[in-house]
C-alpha cells in the first residue's frame, strides 16, 4: 500500500508505516484475510475516539474561553461525530487508501460515514502512538481550527432563528412563544416559556424569557429531529 500521499496530506510521515497500514484496514479485509493473521482498525479506532475527545476539548476550551461546560459539550458533540469527522477524512482521501473486503467495496464502503469516520480515529490513534500526544494534537489542531469560527457558538446556540429556518423548509407558519409562568422575587425571577409549532408544544424556562424561549425552541428542534418527526417533516 503506498501511503505516501496520505502522509503528505497528514503533513505527518510515518516512523512505523505498520501503524497506519493498521489504521487503514477494516475488518471486512481481515476476515476475508484470516490467513494473513493481520489486524483491523477498531482497536485504534477505540484510542482515536479518547484522543479526539480530548484534543478538541481542548481546542474548543481555547478558542471559547467563557463558554460554560454544557455548552462545550455540545460543541464538541456536534464536532467529533461520525458526519463531521467522515468530512475530514475526505479532505484527506482517506477512502482511496482503505483495505476492504470485496462486499464493503461492491457496497461502495469507500463513501460510507461510518468507514472513514472510524478510519480517521484510528489515524489520530496511529499518529499518537508513532510520536505522541502533541505530534496528534498539532494534526487534529490543523484539521479542526478552521472549523472554529468565531461566530460558531452564537450560530450553534441561537436556536430560535434555526428552528424558524427549519419550519419555513417545512412549510410551516412560524413558532408561536407565549409566556406561560413567572416565579421568584423580581430579582431573581424564572420565567416559563411555551412554543406551539408544527403540531407540537414544548416548554422552556430560564432567568429571561429570551432564554426561556431559547430552550423551548431547542426543545422543540430535538422533537422535530427525533425519529417520529423524520418521515413526517423532511
Amino acid at each position: 500500500m503506498n501511503t505516501a500521499t496520505l502522509e503528505h496530506q497528514l503533513g505527518y510521515l510515518f516512523k512505523d508505516g505498520c501503524l497506519l497500514e493498521t489504521a487503514l484496514r477494516h475488518s471486512s479485509y481481515v476476515n476475508e484475510n484470516l490467513n494473513m493473521g493481520l489486524q483491523d482498525n477498531e482497536r485504534l479506532e477505540f484510542l482515536g475516539d479518547a484522543i479526539l475527545n480530548s484534543i478538541v476539548s481542548r481546542l474548543l476550551m481555547d478558542h471559547y474561553p467563557h463558554l460554560p461546560e454544557g455548552e462545550l459539550s455540545r460543541l464538541r458533540a456536534n464536532l467529533v461525530n461520525k458526519t463531521q469527522l467522515a468530512k475530514i477524512a475526505r479532505q484527506l482521501n482517506l477512502g482511496t487508501f482503505l483495505a476492504l473486503g470485496k462486499g464493503e467495496l461492491q457496497t461502495l464502503g469507500r463513501r460510507k460515514d461510518s468507514i472513514l469516520a472510524d478510519a480517521f480515529e484510528a489515524v489520530v490513534a496511529a499518529v499518537y502512538l508513532d510520536s505522541g500526544f502533541d505530534r496528534a494534537f498539532d494534526i487534529v489542531g490543523r484539521l479542526f481550527i478552521p472549523l472554529l469560527a468565531p461566530d460558531m457558538p452564537e450560530k450553534h446556540f441561537d436556536y430560535k432563528t434555526r428552528l424558524q429556518e427549519q419550519v419555513q423548509a417545512m412549510r410551516q407558519t412560524s413558532p408561536e412563544y407565549v409566556v406561560v409562568g413567572e416565579t421568584g422575587p423580581d430579582h431573581q425571577k424564572i420565567f416559563e416559556v411555551e412554543v406551539t409549532v408544527a403540531g407540537i408544544r414544548t416548554k422552556g424556562t430560564g432567568s429571561s424569557k429570551k432564554a426561556a424561549e431559547q430552550e423551548a425552541a431547542e426543545r422543540a428542534l430535538d422533537m422535530l429531529d427525533g425519529p417520529d418527526n423524520k418521515e413526517n417533516h423532511h
